[in-house]
């Protein structure tokens, strides 16, 4: 059962590779590296589950908080390169308050 586990989380790293390489955009890169840290803790449990040893439970949460943190921080650098950019400071006319245009007349 270990092998056939082992043999799912080697064929979805590798389609987790395709996917970083071929994109098409920066957050599903970032989904990708979020996976992958995933599937690396996935990895050394399955590693742990072999060996019959507790010591890489400590190895899989720093891996588990590490991976998390780097999802946060390129979610936000994501929102903060995506965000709509501020309108330019108001004018003299905009904030004059409603009244008719030259268009419109008296």
């Amino acid at each position: 059962m270990l092998d056939l586990a082992l043999a799912v989380i080697l064929l979805a790293g590798a389609l987790l590779l395709v996917r970083v390489w071929r994109g098409p955009s920066m957050l599903d890169r970032a989904v990708a590296v979020d996976v992958a840290a995933a599937l690396m803790v996935a990895g050394i449990g399955v590693q742990a589950a072999s060996t019959r040893t507790r010591y890489y439970l400590s190895i899989m949460l720093v891996i588990a908080f590490l991976g998390f943190t780097s999802s946060v921080g390129i979610a936000r650098f994501i929102a903060v390169r995506d965000r709509p950019a501020t309108p330019a400071e108001p004018t003299a006319q905009s904030t004059a308050g409603p009244g008719p245009t030259p268009e419109e007349g008296p």
